[in-house]
């Protein structure tokens, strides 16, 4: 009789033990709600948006909110000198290289508490899930928060050795430069170059995130599977013409550079949709001179963008533009010449495998999907030139983003947070 009972308690014990079926994993959707409200508190502002600019005092103690939490799930909690915040959860195998995830906690100016945020709290919630199951993965996981993500994916960018002496001069909307805002966070400039991880240090990265659009919700889709974030290439386009009394001018002898100008911006529209795809192409930005009422226009400077997957095709559709160009300098006598900003971005592609797994993750569990690109720069980007990458987009109500006004449902949330953890459990499979 005693042998039979020490036969069941052991048996007890070892159901008691064992994991949860990684499948049946579900997070706590109100828990990342609740955490989502608690760190909007820091940076509030009157008007219902948030001010946690990188660095600044609201960052630090949003930053400390966020702290406490990876440390209260048991995360061997670092700050690397880019000022990144790093939980790391021990593996089956050590000699595993770690799955990544997360996101970043900073806003922009008057910003909104989704962008970053939602990312940052499911990726924690799919830690904290992982404990409540006594699930270990085989893969070592780290959680990064990634510093000053709005002022140019600074932190990330460190990651992958690309900050250079000079831009941390860069004075950021704190106030403070990017070096002493590191310095302030916890980090050290003048030792970037330890934080710099090569090509195989990490197995994977995965960061879910709002749209910062309206195309999943206008087609009323659940998950968007980003299979890459655009390049970005800029020109300062020039136009010269004549200055010229505006009333003394006769219309047909005028070379006015602003009627050129215009005629460029609407070149360009037409270049841009012209073709299939996605690009897409903007002037945002127009300087004319001497800008008075009274004196044609003698020179005009447009701001031009165009962006895409293809680092080819933008270049394609930008000597289209050219080609446009010449023939409206050409009929309105003027001159117009294209001058490239040293700040560029290559498009970063997202590996098809990971792809492939969060769309059975999304099947499984049920979601309607669509393959989509990400207009807008994501610390992703950066990441992806040192492993593979991929992310998650779940819906913007209204398409609304970087305002006070940027919200996404809790459902739409926890959909996007369980596809995560589907997604990553998919990726500790494979060893």
């Amino acid at each position: 009789m005693k042998q039979i009972l020490l036969i069941c308690l052991s048996l007890a014990a070892s159901i008691a033990s064992a994991q949860t079926p990684a499948g049946s994993l579900k997070i706590n959707q109100k828990r990342i709600q609740t955490r989502l409200l608690e760190l909007s508190k820091f940076g509030e502002l009157p008007n219902g948006g948030i001010g946690r600019v990188a660095y600044s005092k609201a960052d630090q103690e949003g930053r400390a909110y966020f702290i406490g939490l990876m440390k209260k799930a048991g995360l061997d909690v670092s700050i690397d000198f880019a000022g990144n915040l790093i939980g790391r959860r021990k593996g089956k195998n050590p000699a595993l290289k770690p799955i990544a995830f997360g996101s970043h906690i900073d806003s922009v100016p008057n910003g909104g508490n989704y962008d970053g945020p939602v990312g940052s709290i499911s990726a924690l919630e799919l830690i904290e899930t992982l404990n409540e199951n006594n699930f270990v993965t085989e893969h070592p996981l780290e959680l990064i928060i990634f510093a000053n993500e709005e002022g140019g994916t600074v932190g990330s960018g460190a990651m992958i050795g690309k900050i250079t002496p000079d831009a941390l001069k860069s004075v950021t909307q704190s106030g403070l430069t990017i070096a002493d805002g590191i310095r302030a966070i916890g980090g050290n400039p003048d030792s970037l170059s330890k934080v710099v991880r090569k090509k195989g240090d990490i197995t994977a990265f995965i960061e879910l995130h709002i749209e910062q659009g309206g195309i999943l919700m206008t087609e009323n889709q659940q998950i968007g599977v980003v299979e890459g974030i655009v390049g970005i290439e800029h020109w300062d386009a020039t136009i010269e013409g004549a200055a010229n009394h505006a009333g003394t001018t006769p219309m047909n002898i005028r070379r006015d550079a602003l009627l050129a100008a215009a005629k460029l911006i609407v070149a360009l529209n037409e270049v841009i949709t012209s073709h299939e795809g996605r690009q897409v192409g903007t002037i945002g930005k127009i300087v004319a001179e001497p800008g008075a009422y009274n004196v044609i226009p003698g020179k005009v400077v447009l701001g031009v963008e165009i962006r895409d997957l293809s680092y080819d095709k933008i270049w394609s559709l930008f000597h289209e533009v050219e080609g446009k160009a010449r023939e409206i300098a050409q009929t309105s006598e003027t001159t117009i010449t294209f001058k490239k900003s040293s700040v560029g971005v290559t498009p970063a592609l997202t590996a098809k495998p990971i792809q492939d797994k969060i769309i059975r993750a999304a099947k499984t569990l049920g979601f309607s999907y669509r393959y989509m690109q990400s207009g807008a720069g994501h610390d992703s980007q950066e990441i992806a030139q040192i492993a593979p990458v991929c992310m998650i987009f779940i819906p913007s109500v209204g398409g609304i983003s970087h305002s006070p006004k940027e919200f996404s449902k809790g459902v739409d949330i926890g959909n996007g947070a369980n596809v995560l953890m589907q997604t990553m459990l998919a990726l500790d499979r494979e060893k």
